[in-house]
């Protein structure tokens, strides 16, 4: 009897060891499946795996490359393909394309992963206040209006005729049409004349052309179609970044909608200009705040606006640009190296002043490919006390972490003003036309 319990004492030992293995190495499991197939390094980065698997594993990880493409941490070549975990991570000396093994206990193969080591790109960090004016390609359909004929009947001309709210119109009767007394002149012309109206419409990505009737109006006493249209937009936003050598810079982190029909604005041409913080209006709980400010007359900085996309606003800058707090390039933070944890954010909250303010990056999404790549939290109580959070205008304030720009504020959460989301630096590069001696020949436009 003494031996069978023995036995069963020894069958349970086995069993409460395998249990607490299986529960570890789960936990590894997870921080293993997490290692993306693909990641993106600069020059004088580590290679770091720490931020996905727990401690335990990582000192029993050791990691094999196909070539000699790291130093050691004395900064000397590694003489061996194999690097053991357990050490300093380390540290990649030459751009190029190659491929890692993450093997366990050097035997059990873990994860391949593409690796790319590209050039370190510099850039200097933005944060000022900036007035944006855009002048859209054609005009867009914000409204639509009755219009009373002589009769005294109500009608709605162009939307009965297929024209919708966000389509850009384009030309009228082959001619090209800028602001709404272009449309209105062109209208009003036809219906004196008898004759319907071709207007040729962007839908999307289809265009269409739509035959519309104008009606006499007996209010205004000339030929209408019932549309609402704008041509323009203006807005207060914050500069990301600029690149001293080329002039080129991003702003906003975010597409620049039409306030009314949440549509994108089609550039046909566009400026930005230096902005002053005259006051805040503080956000709360399902309502935002914002940034009331100013454009500078004599703004000491003035840039065009090339590029409207969802990763920001993207163009040329000439004149001085002036940040109290960084005033030398940095390096830019590649997706791969990025880490939840303390970081700090650019922005004005006063006058034309940039400061940091404290934030925490409480998520990295990876896998998505929009503007919304990491969860960020605003920490910094002056911040926090001015502001109440993440307020309009604020978006494109970049967002640094370890003496590197890793993204910009793009969003915020409406339900909590003092979380929001931020876009990686490379998603804005990919769109800025940096040339290609900064960045990669994947990522240059």
């Amino acid at each position: 009897m003494v031996v069978q319990a023995g036995k069963i004492r020894k069958k349970v030992g086995y069993l409460l060891v395998a249990t607490i293995l299986g529960i570890s190495l789960n936990a590894g499991l997870q921080g293993i499946i997490s290692i993306p197939d693909h990641e993106r390094f600069s020059v004088g980065d580590r290679l770091e795996i720490s931020r996905m698997l727990p401690q335990y594993l990582v000192r029993s990880v050791q990691v094999v490359v196909d070539g000699q493409h790291f130093l050691r941490e004395d900064g000397i070549q590694s003489a061996s393909n194999m690097r053991n975990y357990g050490e300093a991570a380390p540290v990649l000396a030459s751009t190029g394309h190659f491929k890692v093994n993450y093997m366990l206990f050097g035997l059990i193969p873990l994860r391949k992963v593409d690796v790319d080591v590209v050039p370190e790109i510099k850039l200097l960090p933005g944060g000022q206040s900036i007035g944006v004016m855009l002048q859209s390609h054609g005009v867009i359909v914000v409204g639509q209006a009755v219009v009373v004929d002589q009769l005294g009947n109500k009608t709605y001309p162009a939307r009965e005729a297929g024209i919708r709210l966000g389509d850009l119109i384009l030309s009228i009767d082959g001619k090209e049409v800028k602001s709404d007394n272009d449309v209105a002149q062109a209208v009003h012309q036809a219906g004196m004349k008898g004759q319907q109206v071709q207007i040729t419409v962007k839908r999307g990505s289809l265009l269409q052309n739509i035959a519309v009737k104008p009606v006499f109006c007996q209010e205004t006493k000339r030929y209408r179609i019932g549309l609402y249209v704008r041509d323009s937009a203006a807005g207060v936003g914050t500069l990301t970044f600029f690149d001293p050598e080329s002039g080129k810079y991003g702003a906003l982190g975010h597409v620049i909608n039409d306030i009314d029909t949440n549509q994108k604005i089609e550039i046909d041409q566009g400026q930005v200009i230096g902005a002053a913080v005259q006051s805040i209006q503080p956000g709360r709980r399902g309502q935002p705040g914002e940034k009331i400010g100013s454009f500078l007359q004599d703004s000491t900085f003035r840039g065009t606006i090339d590029k409207n996309t969802p990763f920001g606003i993207f163009g040329s800058i000439q004149g001085k640009l002036t940040n109290s707090v960084y005033n030398q390039p940095m390096p830019i933070a590649t997706e791969s190296t990025l880490k939840e944890g303390p970081a700090k954010i650019l922005t004005v909250i006063s006058g034309e002043k940039v400061e940091a303010f404290d934030i925490t990056i409480e998520r990295v999404l990876p896998q998505r490919s929009d503007s919304k790549n990491m969860v960020i939290r605003i920490t910094d109580p002056r911040l926090l006390s001015v502001t109440g959070g993440i307020v309009q205008g604020m978006s494109g304030s970049p967002i640094i972490q370890n003496d590197r720009i890793v993204g910009a504020v793009t969003h915020v959460f409406v339900n909590d003003p003092t979380r929001g989301y931020g876009v990686f630096i490379e998603q804005m590069l990919k769109q800025a036309d940096i040339p290609r001696n900064k960045a990669s020949k994947d990522d240059a436009a």
